[in-house]
Parts: C-alpha cells; sequence; structure tokens
C-alpha cells in the first residue's frame, strides 16, 4: 500500500526522498575521486612492502580504482531517476548488482589491456577478476548501508523538527483569540458587515495555521495574511494602534514558509503597543535585493517591558527560526537589536524570483 503511494507521488518528491544521493554534483564527484584514492593506498600498502614498485604499483591500482569509481558514479548518476520509483530494498540490490556488474567489466576489460604488456605473473585471470569483485562486494555493501543509514537519519532529524515546528506552529495566543472574538461579539449588534470581515479574517488565520508544516504560500498571500491581522487588531486598538509599510522590489509570486511576519506583528503589538495607553506606531519594511528577502518589524521598546518582551519573543522566534531552517538551511538568519528605542527584529533568506 504504502509503495503504490510512493508511485504516485511526483519525480522531484521521489528522487528528494531516495536513500542514493545524486552523484551528479561535482562535490559528490570530487568525494568519489578522494575515497577511491584512499583506497587504492590501502590495497597497494596492504598488498606489498614499501620497494622501488610501490609508486608504479600505486599507480596502476589508481588508475584502475579511479576508473571503476567514476563509471559506477556516472551509471548511478544516469539511472537515480529510474531506481528512485523503486521500493529502496529493491533499488538497493539493483544498485549493488549494477556496482558489481561495473567491476567485472572494467576488471576484464583492464586484463585484457595488461596482459599484452606482461601483466604480473603472480595473478592468473579468473583470480585477478575474483579478487576485484570480492573487494568491490564489500565496498559496495558497506557504502550503501551508509547511504541508507544516513538516509534515515535525516528523515528522522527532519521529522522530529517538522513535528516541534508543528506544535509551535498550532499555538496561536489565547489573548489574542480572545480578544478578537470579544471585539467580534461587540460589533455584532452596531456594525454587523465589519464583524462579518472580521470573522473572514479570522477564518483565513486559522487556515494557514493549520495547514501542513512544508506547505509554502506565496509572498503576496503572506503579506495579506499579516494586513488581516492587523485589520483585527486595528478594530480592537483604534487609533492607538498605527502601522507602516515600506516595500520595494518584492517578488509577490516566490513561495515562503506560511506565518514568519505575522508572529512578528502579535509580538509588536503585544509588547510594544497595548502597554502603552497612547499607543504607538510599527513599522513594517519588505526589500528584495540581489535574491535576498529582508523582512523587518520594528515597534516601539516601553520601559520595564524589555525582559517581558524577550520572554514573549522566545516561542515566536525559535518557530520563526527552526522553519528558516529547515526551508534554507544556513543562509537563511533571524537578527534582533535595540536601536534609538526601537525593538527591532530582521530576517533574512534567499528567495528565488518566479517570473
Amino acid at each position: 500500500m504504502a509503495s503504490a503511494k510512493g508511485h504516485q507521488r511526483p519525480p522531484q518528491e521521489r528522487a528528494a526522498s531516495f536513500f542514493l544521493p545524486s552523484f551528479c554534483g561535482i562535490r559528490m564527484v570530487f568525494a568519489v575521486v578522494v575515497v577511491a584514492e584512499l583506497l587504492a593506498f590501502v590495497l597497494v600498502l596492504a598488498g606489498r612492502a614499501p620497494g622501488p614498485r610501490l609508486w608504479s604499483d600505486l599507480g596502476l591500482v589508481s588508475l584502475f580504482v579511479q576508473w571503476v569509481a567514476l563509471s559506477s558514479a556516472a551509471l548511478l548518476c544516469l539511472l537515480r531517476p529510474w531506481l528512485a520509483r523503486l521500493s529502496n530494498l529493491a533499488a538497493g540490490l539493483l544498485a549493488y548488482l549494477l556496482l558489481l556488474a561495473t567491476t567485472a567489466v572494467l576488471s576484464e576489460a583492464a586484463y585484457r589491456l595488461l596482459a599484452p604488456l606482461g601483466g604480473s605473473p603472480q595473478l592468473d585471470h579468473p583470480g585477478f577478476v575474483l579478487r576485484n569483485l570480492a573487494i568491490s562486494a564489500i565496498i559496495s555493501a558497506l557504502l550503501l548501508r551508509y547511504f541508507y543509514v544516513r538516509h534515515q537519519w535525516q528523515a528522522q532529524v527532519q521529522a522530529e523538527a517538522r513535528a516541534r515546528i508543528a506544535a509551535l506552529a498550532a499555538r496561536i495566543r489565547p489573548h489574542f483569540l480572545f480578544n478578537s472574538l470579544n471585539t467580534i461579539a461587540s460589533l455584532t449588534s452596531t456594525r454587523p458587515q465589519l464583524a462579518e470581515e472580521l470573522v473572514q479574517d479570522l477564518a483565513d488565520l486559522f487556515r494557514v495555521t493549520m495547514q501542513d508544516v512544508g506547505a509554502r504560500i506565496s509572498l503576496a498571500e503572506e503579506i495579506d495574511i499579516a494586513r488581516r491581522y492587523l485589520h483585527i487588531e486595528s478594530q480592537r486598538l483604534g487609533e492607538r494602534l498605527q502601522v507602516e509599510w515600506m516595500t520595494k522590489n518584492l517578488p509577490l509570486t516566490a513561495e515562503v514558509p506560511p506565518l514568519i511576519l505575522q508572529p512578528l506583528l502579535e509580538n509588536a503589538v503585544y509588547h510594544g503597543i497595548e502597554p502603552v495607553a497612547g499607543g504607538g506606531s510599527i513599522q513594517v519594511l519588505l526589500t528584495y535585493n540581489r535574491g535576498v528577502l529582508r523582512l523587518e518589524v520594528r515597534n516601539p521598546l516601553v520601559e520595564g517591558e524589555l525582559e517581558r518582551h524577550r520572554e514573549g519573543n522566545r516561542m515566536a522566534l525559535a518557530n520563526i527560526q527552526e522553519r528558516l531552517r529547515l526551508a534554507f538551511g544556513a543562509s537563511a538568519r533571524l537578527e534582533t537589536e535595540q536601536r534609538n528605542g526601537e525593538y527591532r527584529v530582521r530576517l533574512l533568506f534567499p528567495l528565488e524570483a518566479v517570473a
């Protein structure tokens, strides 16, 4: 049943969740060359004591091992999309047989090339091929097992991270929910149309909260959700809440993790506007430059509110930081600072503009 579902997944998703890494990248090719050369050193040093023929033997063994290693990597690179359609067991067994077959074919070719040159008198034809097959069988089994265990470990780490993020993302501050419901209730009899709008805004917020952790929404939708949140709060706080939006060169169709801006605005309202009788102004700066999106929220830093601000921010910032790390890796940054009587939170992460 699980296998049938796996076949229904898009090819990109199947390839991304496959335990064999892609051997087409330059880094993986470099790793293959390095590991193959280390193996050649081990084989030569284990087979003969240091002497005048050590370096000549190392050259021949290195050439053969690199030949086998790079040919195997090229084969796995070409066949990886097809292997990804199979179950892990079937793909692993087939990859193992392909590696052994590659070793057998190249061993036969190498022996036939060396025989006319007076190859090693101590090794006959079957012995040469079988020895290489035995070494290949051990090394290939160890490598495939390593790739599988590493893939399982990475999947477990990602699953745990997604579970933590889902638990954090599912929490909407109770005070915001209760305040919103009270505001809507007070408007039901006097301004029913506005109350209906607020209900729709609140429903949209919950809809985004209940999405899958790995889901993406467009930047335009993320900004719209943030504006809907501020619309709800403005009905409760009135003129005490002032918001300034500054945007520049935004790729509105690019996809981002949901709810990365709204929690920052919620913290700004809760810690920078509510404690002050006269309210204050929140600044939202959104810019895009050289493939990097910058989201910054600034709010007044109220005296005596700093420690409370830090404690209240901890969950929201941890939530956003985990989701950005999961989506963009180490290239995403979250920065906070206090300047000119303001508390500033800044998100920077790479984003590819969609034409």
